[in-house]
């Protein structure tokens, strides 16, 4: 697997730890949106589209099955959303 393009769209919203929002494309077969880039305690991450249960929680509609996939996700992501910083 391989991601082959990523998007990121910045969001300046005063007082809001989201700092922007990416779309991957995987493989130029499949594409995941809407993942949120926040600026947590510990720096930027990212969280993965999700949606709210009846419960009031929130469930992930799509999500890496191991920490190598995240991982390459979220290099690809924030080196991406450093370039449209600069």
């Amino acid at each position: 697997m391989k991601i082959t393009s990523v998007t990121v769209r910045k969001i300046e919203k005063e007082n809001s730890r989201m700092k922007g929002i990416a779309s991957v494309l995987i493989d130029d077969s499949f594409a995941v949106h809407d993942i949120r880039i926040i600026e947590g305690d510990n720096g930027l991450f990212i969280a993965m589209p999700s949606r709210k249960t009846p419960t009031g929680g929130y469930r992930d509609i799509a999500h890496p099955i191991n920490p190598e996939v995240r991982k390459m996700f979220e290099e690809a992501i924030l080196a991406e959303y450093n370039k449209v910083e600069e």
